[in-house]
């Protein structure tokens, strides 16, 4: 059973570093660095995006 674990701890560590390629159209787009904010992460974005939707790709 051990090495069934092994196994699937490896294929994870794969999948995570594995980079795919993305086209993805809009309008604008910002570079950002997250910081710490308690138990997660935080991005400031400008305030006239609030209400509009964004993604957000981890280079």
């Amino acid at each position: 059973m051990a090495k069934q674990d092994e196994n699937q701890e490896e294929t994870e560590t794969e999948y995570k570093e594995r980079k795919v390629k993305f086209e993805i159209y809009g309008r604008e787009m910002i570079e950002k660095i997250v910081n710490s904010s308690g138990n997660s992460g935080r991005v400031y974005l400008p305030p006239d995006w609030i209400g509009t939707k964004v993604k957000v790709i981890k280079c």
